[in-house]
């Protein structure tokens, strides 16, 4: 089993499910990237050395965390900064919390901001 699976699957319910979920969100919606297991955690990276978001499983939340989170405008109210300069999260409890028209706007903001930073 590679790394990834590993620490999804070994997540205790319902944080499991979440990053699951998550993970299945992040491929549909920006398709051409991979996720590796990088410094402990699930990275999803583009073009194989651009890190776009990571998943974390913290005590009693999961995390989504784009990796260029500050320049990210839309959906402010939603995104956790929470002591980071550059990076923020979207932070659930249950898969029901999941906002996906949020969820999907945001990944494909985050894309739409990656891009340009890599131009």
């Amino acid at each position: 089993m590679n790394p990834v699976h590993a620490y999804l699957n070994k997540q205790q319910e319902p944080y499991r499910s979440i990053l699951l979920h998550l993970q299945a969100v992040v491929q549909q919606t920006i398709p051409n990237g991979t996720f590796l297991y990088k410094w402990h955690l699930p990275f999803y990276y583009l073009n194989g050395t651009q890190p776009f978001c990571y998943l974390n499983h913290s005590k009693d939340y999961v995390d989504i965390v784009f990796w260029h989170g500050a320049h990210l405008k839309k959906h402010q109210k939603e995104l956790v900064s929470k002591g980071r300069k550059h990076m923020k999260s979207l932070r659930y409890t249950s898969l029901e919390e999941i906002d996906h028209k949020i969820l999907t706007e945001t990944l494909l903001e985050a894309f739409s901001v990656r891009h340009k930073s890599y131009k």
